[in-house]
This record gives structure tokens, C-alpha cells and sequence, in this order.
């Protein structure tokens, strides 16, 4: 068993476990009877902390284990090729730590092989991670392999980088890999969460019938990046029971209880939808955050565009594409002139002529009396954004997010709104037709941050039929939390970036050049 809760937990928590928690961690997993421990990341770009398990150079590690014995134990750390110079990794022979693993993608096999080989000749047991595994072909990992042999380190490694595996494509690599590899070389395994999968892959990968050494890699509570990984404590007990191992579980459990726990109610680690998404859909998991937070596609619209992607582009994240896709799946152009010409007619019959806007925001349920007021003194017609409520006298509601489209239909029902339903084309219509419909790509900002806020696009409405002043209600701006709307119907799971607040003050400023912009409720945007 490899544990390595001080590395891989540590994208949880930037590392910052503690200096008595980190050496307290390494205390209780030797006494558990771990084979490897590995200890943290070598990274020269960082500063030394002797609260972090993220360290510059192999001395800062001796620094940070000075009162620690190695035990029965192999302590090991590990390098992301290009974040630690050879300069900066002294010989292990005067050194805490044993090994090194060390990770990086096939395009940079060529380069990091000769940094794996003089990590060896400073006399460390070497391991190579072969990282998003899924991502090579079998030609490929057989061209890879041979390389390994030549090198001949330690330990070679399948790491489900993207949780992507199951036991039979595991079981793929694992033979294509163990028939090639000198029988000297120790083969690991390292899975994420993704699928679930994490323990029962890793259960499979050491039954399998090979007469080479295996190591399979797990963290304590299964902390880790994205999904998350396989649980020392559930390997080390399966481990007692079939293969007659002695690990302490009580010893793993105390780390869980003491150590672990205050860091897992603070920042939440397992397996989560989103990464489940980028598994399903072999990619890389900040393509379905990115379209996660924007909180305006259903999941099947997200599921369509990710199936999109570019073959070379998966696992490769590139943001430049993603946006584009982004805003390329919604542009349904249609011929809105009729709409606009019909909106601006009824609107000129209503004989208003001042323009409240509602937004969703928590002021529009503690400050109703001072709307209500300020909409019957001026006499105004009421647009709402993204949403209706019939305790306001609305009467235009505008939608131009197909995932709050999707809610306003759960909501209303059967119910016809008094309102007159204002879409934009990238909507796909459900139940509730639309009384005008109009071109989505023609009222996008020009801000990137903000291109698609749905007050925004309906301010390029306003200015498109002649509007030149504006009331705002219910913009309060964002904080992330239960106060961001009046209504918990309208809460998305995905946090918003708080520039958002910056970004919208700065998109409306400008706009208050063309459009008079006043505000009836309290609000985190400043026009200037």
C-alpha cells in the first residue's frame, strides 16, 4: 500500500495541513503499517512553509521530518516534471525520503525521461506515473514501455488521472503493460473517484495473475483532487481480510477523527456530479465546470456541447474553445424585427412611459413596500428577469437562460401568468409559448465576463426600442449564499465568481451613457 493522503489530500486544502499534522499523519500511517508513505509535492516555485506538505527542495522536507523516524516505512515524494529543477534535490542519501514519483503527460515523454534518469543516479527508487493513461494508445504505451525498461526504474504506474477506468479497461492496461514491462519493475495503480470506482478498481488490479510486485496507491477518507480516491482505511481492512495483511485500521481512523474531519467539514471531497459528467464524457473536468457555472444550460444542452469536443482537445483543456462552443451551441439566429416592432407597440398602448426592471435578488422580499411604492408613483410598466411572481404587477417577464426558462415552466405549471413572456432564441421552448421571441446573438455583451448576463441583454432590448431610463429592484449583486435571492426556487448549485459584482458595475456604467440608470433597492453595483 502507498498512501498518499500529505500529496494528493492536499489540493483540498493547498497543502496547509499543519506541521504537527502533517508529521502526526506520517506517525499514525507507519504505525498502520503503510509500505509508502508519500510525503508531499517538491515544487521550487513555492515558498518554504513548515505548515505545508508542498516544499521547495528535499531539505525543506528534512527540515519539516526532522523529529520524525522513518519507520518500516518508505517515505517518498513526488514531482510534477517542470515544477522542481534537478538543482534543487539534494542525494537521498542525505535526505528524509527514499523515492520520487514522478508525473507528467506523454508530450513531454521525451524531456522528462532523461530528469526521471538523474533522479535516479542521486540514488532514489525512481517511480514513473504514467498520468492520463487513458489517453495513450497502445501502440504509444508500448513504445512507453520500452523507454521504462531502458530507464529500468523503481516502479512504473497506471494513473486513472480523469477517473475514467472501469475493471475491464483497467484489466487492458494492467495486461498490455505487464507483459511488456521487465519483470523487475513494480507496477501501481492509481484511480480516481469518478465513477465510484476507485475501490473496486484497485481490488481488481491486485487480483490480477502476475508474478510482479504491485503497489496500489489510496488516501486516508479517500481525500483528494476532484472525486476523490480510494480509502486507505477500506483498502487496508480488505487487505486484512484476503490477503492475511495485519495493517492497524484503528491507527487510520484516528487521522479520519482527528485530523481529517475539521478539513472535510470545511472543504467537501468526493465524488461529485460534475466530475461524474467529465468521466461520462471522457474530458477534461474544467470543460463542465466551466459550463456548470454559468448557470443557463440544462444538462442535456451541456452533455451535447461537451460531445463536441475535439478528440485532441479532451483531455487538454482549452479554454478559448469552450467559450466559443459556448456561445456558438446558443446562437440560433432568427428575423426579429416583427417581435420588436409588435413589443414596442404594445408597450406605447400601456401609456407608461417610465421602466421598472425586477430582478431575483433577496431585497425584493425585505424592501416590497418601497417597490410597490415606487412602482404605482411612476406609473411603470415592470419587466422581471428570469422570473415571475404574481404579488408584483409584471408585465413583460424576460428569459434568456434555458436552464431558468426550465424552472419558470416547473413553477408556473399549468398556470397562465398575467405577464406577456418575452424569450430569446437560444430558449428551446417547452409548455409555455412565448409572446415574442428575440435574436439571442444580437443582444450579447461585449464583455467576455459577463456576455450572456440576462440583465444586460435585456438593457440592449431597452436601448433597441428607444428606452433611454431605467429603475432597477431586486439587483442586489452576489455574495454566495441563502441572501443571493428571495426566492430559494431560483438558487443554482454553482457558485458565481464575485467579480461578477465588479464586472456588472463596470458593463452598467457604461450603459448609463445611453440609459439613465436608477436603483430602487440596496445593490453591490456602483454606477460611476
Amino acid at each position: 500500500m502507498l498512501d498518499c493522503t500529505l500529496r494528493d489530500g492536499g489540493y483540498v486544502n493547498d497543502w496547509n495541513f499543519g506541521h504537527s499534522v502533517i508529521t502526526g499523519i506520517y506517525k499514525r500511517l507507519e504505525a498502520a503499517g503503510m509500505d509508502f508513505i508519500e510525503v508531499g509535492f517538491l515544487d521550487d516555485r513555492r515558498d518554504f512553509d513548515i505548515n505545508r506538505s508542498i516544499m521547495p527542495n528535499t531539505e525543506a522536507i528534512n527540515k519539516i521530518f526532522s523529529s520524525v523516524k522513518k519507520g518500516n516505512a518508505m517515505p517518498v515524494a513526488m514531482i510534477d516534471y517542470g515544477t522542481c529543477s534537478l538543482e534543487s534535490i539534494g542525494p537521498c542519501d542525505s535526505t528524509f525520503i527514499d523515492g520520487i514519483r514522478v508525473i507528467f503527460k506523454k508530450e513531454k515523454i521525451a524531456q522528462a525521461l532523461p530528469f526521471c534518469k538523474a533522479i535516479k543516479d542521486k540514488g532514489y527508487k525512481l517511480f514513473i506515473q504514467a498520468i492520463s493513461i487513458t489517453s495513450y494508445t497502445d501502440s504509444e504505451m508500448l513504445d512507453y514501455v520500452q523507454k521504462i525498461n531502458e530507464i529500468k526504474p523503481y516502479a512504473f504506474s497506471i494513473v486513472d488521472t480523469y477517473g475514467l477506468l472501469d475493471n475491464k479497461s483497467m484489466a487492458r492496461y494492467f495486461y498490455l503493460i505487464d507483459h511488456n514491462l521487465d519483470p523487475e519493475i513494480v507496477m501501481g495503480y492509481h484511480e480516481h473517484n469518478n465513477f465510484q470506482l476507485g475501490f473496486s478498481n484497485t481490488i481488481k488490479f491486485l487480483e490480477k495473475d502476475t508474478t510482479r510486485t504491485l503497489v496500489a496507491d489510496s488516501t486516508v477518507y479517500g481525500m483528494g483532487k476532484s472525486a476523490g480516491n480510494c480509502a486507505t482505511e477500506l483498502l487496508a481492512m480488505h487487505l486484512n481480510d484476503y490477503y492475511n495483511a495485519n495493517y492497524n485500521l484503528s491507527q487510520l481512523l484516528e487521522i479520519v477523527d482527528n485530523d481529517l474531519m475539521p478539513i472535510y467539514q470545511r472543504r467537501y471531497w468526493g465524488y461529485k456530479y460534475d466530475f461524474y459528467i467529465s468521466a461520462m464524457q471522457n474530458c477534461h473536468p474544467f470543460y463542465v465546470q466551466y459550463l456548470l457555472q454559468k448557470s443557463t444550460l440544462s444538462i442535456s444542452s451541456i452533455n451535447e456541447i461537451l460531445s463536441r469536443i475535439p478528440k485532441d482537445k479532451k483531455l487538454l483543456y482549452d479554454k478559448v474553445w469552450i467559450e466559443q462552443a459556448y456561445v456558438d451551441y446558443q446562437n440560433i439566429t432568427i428575423d426579429d424585427t416583427t417581435a420588436y416592432e409588435m413589443l414596442k407597440y404594445d408597450m406605447k398602448n400601456k401609456e407608461k412611459t417610465e421602466i421598472v426592471i425586477l430582478g431575483p435578488g433577496i431585497s425584493m422580499k425585505e424592501e416590497k413596500e418601497k417597490i410597490e411604492s415606487k412602482i404605482a408613483q411612476l406609473n411603470a410598466i415592470v419587466f422581471s428577469v428570469n422570473f415571475y411572481d404574481d404579488r408584483y404587477p409584471i408585465d413583460y417577464t424576460f428569459i434568456s437562460n434555458a436552464k431558468r426558462y426550465c424552472k419558470f415552466v416547473d413553477i408556473i405549471g399549468d398556470t397562465k401568468i398575467l405577464a406577456k413572456l418575452i424569450l430569446t432564441s437560444n430558449v428551446n421552448v417547452i409548455d409555455y409559448v412565448p409572446d415574442y421571441v428575440l435574436n439571442y446573438e444580437s443582444l450579447l455583451s461585449h464583455r467576455k465576463e459577463c456576455i450572456d448576463n440576462s440583465l444586460l441583454l435585456l438593457f440592449n432590448v431597452m436601448y433597441r426600442i428607444g428606452v433611454d431610463h431605467v429603475w432597477l429592484a431586486g439587483f442586489d449583486g452576489f455574495v454566495n449564499n441563502e441572501t443571493d435571492y428571495f426566492d430559494r426556487n431560483y438558487e443554482f448549485s454553482s457558485m458565481k465568481d464575485l467579480h461578477i459584482n465588479e464586472w456588472m458595475s463596470q458593463a452598467l456604467s457604461e450603459l448609463s451613457k445611453s440609459i439613465k440608470i436608477d436603483f430602487i433597492t440596496r445593490t453591490k453595483y456602483v454606477i460611476e
